[in-house]
């Protein structure tokens, strides 16, 4: 077996890493000498959060395509060329389908999935000249099935998905990695509120942030978290689909994203509504 990557002197680019997923990995890769760039929408979080794990903040939103090209270009004007680009802004907007608004779906549209793919396009245009790099998307385990709820948010996972396994078929044979992290709930701001399906617990953005460091140091294309959803994803697709929607519902996969407390998501929700400027400004 070849011997892991080191991640020594890495300079490494995180959308959405002043809080949660962002922010634990930041902290992972610079405890193993990374040189990470932190962008986030909210420049004072993301301050804090870099002078206390020794990373470097930059202000970011992922709906301004050219802003977060600019972000790149200053991430290499100061720290040199990227590395690694981990495209891991995202928000999730949680109701039934018929009462979300245009609004609520061009955010979760434009923060998800078109800013994953600006960046992904911007990294390999990049990485391909020096035939090197690894770009990881996190989408989730929702970018593999549909949860009641959140019906716009699987959709947006399950582009990142198949973005990624797209452009990892035109990568193949460049250099450049592509992994895709689909984590169950995370203990973050974002899933306030969730509740544990039967089957499969929360899991914290730390155990997010440790399996993407593995897959950096030993390239993977997919990465579940917990490991256990790999497995059981395979077994209910060789399911018949109503076998499988049987075993969903059993195990309350299906009140995952379609009951929460709403009390408890009330802050993140206002947050979230908030957080595509650029989108608000097109609209």
């Amino acid at each position: 077996m070849a011997q892991p990557r080191s991640l020594a002197g890495k300079v490494v680019v995180i959308t959405g890493g002043g809080r949660g997923i962002g922010a634990a990995t930041a902290e992972a890769l610079v405890r193993h000498g990374a040189e990470v760039a932190i962008g986030d929408l909210d420049l004072a979080v993301a301050e804090e959060t870099a002078r206390r794990i020794g990373a470097t903040a930059f202000p970011l939103d992922v709906t301004d395509l050219a802003g977060f090209t600019k972000f790149l270009e200053e991430v290499e004007g100061r720290l040199g060329p990227i590395d690694v680009v981990v495209n891991n802004a995202g928000i999730m907007a949680l109701g039934p389908f018929e009462d979300e608004s245009d609004r609520s779906t061009t955010r979760q549209l434009e923060i998800n999935l078109h800013g994953v793919i600006h960046g992904t396009r911007e990294a390999i245009r990049r990485m391909r000249p020096r035939g090197a790099g690894h770009i990881v998307n996190i989408a989730s385990v929702a970018g593999k099935a549909g949860f009641p709820g959140g019906a716009t948010y699987c959709a947006t996972k399950h582009g990142v998905v198949g973005l990624s396994e797209a452009v990892r078929g035109e990568l193949r044979g460049s250099g450049i990695e592509v992994t895709v992290v689909l984590p169950s709930v995370v203990r973050t701001e974002l899933a306030a509120g969730l509740q544990d399906a039967r089957f499969v617990k929360a899991v914290e953005a730390a155990d997010v942030a440790t399996a993407i460091v593995g897959a950096l140091r030993r390239p993977r294309f997919e990465i579940y978290v917990p490991a256990s959803l790999g497995p059981v994803n395979k077994l209910t697709r060789l399911l018949p689909r109503p076998a499988a929607e049987w075993v969903l519902r059993v195990f309350k996969g299906d009140q995952v994203l379609n009951a929460p407390e709403r009390a408890a998501r009330a802050d993140y929700e206002a947050r979230a509504a908030a957080s595509a400027p650029t989108t608000d400004r097109d609209t």
